[in-house]
């Protein structure tokens, strides 16, 4: 670079992609003085021209034709808030191997392809930043790849969609029922039209295996990752938690396990219950945090924002940043070669669980249900019954009982077995809940 000026080209100009322009434009003086560059969004790539654009950019500045600007010679560095797969990851792999840094929000590409794309930005000695993609405004990304690069981390768990824990807050503060919070969510703009990629996981899916993939030097894919959402999460639940001191939080965990075999790793998401005590419990409404366990560090979190245009702007701008003074320095930032990463089978997990069942209210029957879950290695660790009338009862026949456990650490094996033989007796009515428990057994595995 011959002058102080980056030129920036941005595929996208949505909620993102508008806020950070604004927020560019209102800080520009700013990080001129601190880091003596002038960064100026100078070409904009959208899908429609007619749309209301930032007046602060002359319509000249616009264009459909995304390509061009990929292939303009003035453009410095590529951001790309555009979303979905293809055509971003040619876009983006153009951009790299013409030399191009890019910054990117894309968690749903990264977490398909994003190994390649790494390979293809430290060959071409550029920057592929990606803040933004995985706790939205929280800066965790750059703490994680480069404060602790050097860290055994044990384990990555976190509330990595604001949605679902808008909705499973409301359904514990307010009594709401899933659909009330849900149709909440979409009125306030935390959800879409169609939530499935919020309330079924995937979302957090995505984010979770980025997180693998750098704290672990591993290349895990969303495929890869065991991912159950919130829509079988019942009021039930959420009572029977209150009562006894969780709350169910949809929570992303990325392990690391040195098993006899070779090093493994695993990565789910799924609703649990969280102890109150626990800091991940106090994270409310459309906010994120993530919480880290390393050997030498123990535990840290990063809480904040998840979601929304100026906290997502305020995380693009950073890697913008970041990139802008790598490449006036001729420098650029790497993730490192990815490993194949070797993954614990699901089945092999282990946890404790909250398990629900209704089943004929006569003696003898809590005994069988005792003794099924004996045999098959499942420790009970709490116990509890509620009759037709009770608060919990209200849908039991009167007939009926409603029983809850809390298990010791389970392996899913087990557990596995013990619902399919609990399914075929003739006093079961129905399994509900199963959900599983953060408890301290989880810091002595």
């Amino acid at each position: 670079m011959n002058d102080s000026t980056v030129r920036v080209g941005l595929l996208g100009c949505g909620t993102v992609g508008s806020a950070l322009i604004s927020l560019l434009q209102r800080q520009h003086d700013a990080i001129a003085a601190r880091t003596g560059l002038h960064i100026e969004v100078t070409r904009v790539a959208v899908r429609d021209l007619s749309r209301p654009r930032p007046s602060s950019l002359p319509s000249s500045a616009f264009t459909d034709d995304t390509a061009s600007v990929i292939a303009d010679p003035d453009i410095d560095v590529i951001v790309e808030v555009m979303g979905g797969v293809e055509p971003a990851r040619a876009l983006i792999g153009n951009a790299l191997n013409a030399g191009k840094p890019v910054i990117t929000a894309n968690k749903a590409l990264l977490a398909e392809h994003g190994a390649e794309l790494f390979a293809a930005a430290d060959a071409a000695g550029v920057d592929l930043l990606f803040e933004a993609a995985v706790a939205g405004g929280i800066p965790f990304v750059r703490p994680l790849r480069e404060s602790l690069l050097g860290e055994p981390i044990r384990r990555v768990m976190g509330i990595m969609n604001g949605t679902t824990n808008y909705i499973l807050t409301r359904m514990t503060e307010a009594g709401a029922s899933y659909g009330e919070a849900l149709a909440e969510a979409q009125a306030l703009g935390y959800a879409e039209a169609d939530p499935t990629a919020d309330v079924g996981g995937f979302d957090a899916g995505a984010k979770i295996a980025i997180v693998a993939s750098i704290a672990f030097g591993a290349k895990v894919t969303a495929a890869m990752v065991d991912v159950e959402g919130i829509t079988s999460v019942t009021a039930d639940d959420i009572s029977f938690a209150t009562r006894n001191g969780y709350v169910i939080k949809l929570l992303a965990v990325a392990e690391r396990f040195d098993a006899s075999t070779g090093e493994q790793l695993s990565a789910a998401v799924h609703p649990v219950l969280v102890p109150v005590h626990h800091p991940l419990a106090s994270v409310r409404d459309s906010f994120n945090a993530v919480f880290v366990e390393g050997d030498a560090v123990g535990e840290l979190m990063f809480y904040g924002r998840g979601a929304g245009g100026d906290p997502t702007a305020s995380a693009v701008l950073g890697d913008l940043i970041d990139a802008s003074i790598n490449l006036h320095r001729g420098a650029h930032a790497s993730i490192g070669a990815l490993a194949p990463a070797r993954l614990r089978p699901a089945a092999d997990s282990a946890s404790a669980h909250y398990l629900s069942l209704v089943a004929v209210d006569r003696p003898g029957v809590l005994a069988a249900i005792a003794s099924v879950l004996g045999d098959n290695g499942v420790s009970i660790a709490s116990m509890s019954q509620s009759a037709p009338d009770s608060d919990l009862g209200g849908s039991l026949a009167e007939d009926e009982a409603r029983i809850d456990f809390i298990t010791h650490r389970t392996g899913r094996r087990d557990l596995d077995a013990t619902l399919t033989i609990l399914r075929s007796l003739d006093a079961v009515r129905r399994v509900g809940s199963v959900i599983s428990v953060l408890s301290d057994e989880e810091d002595d595995a």
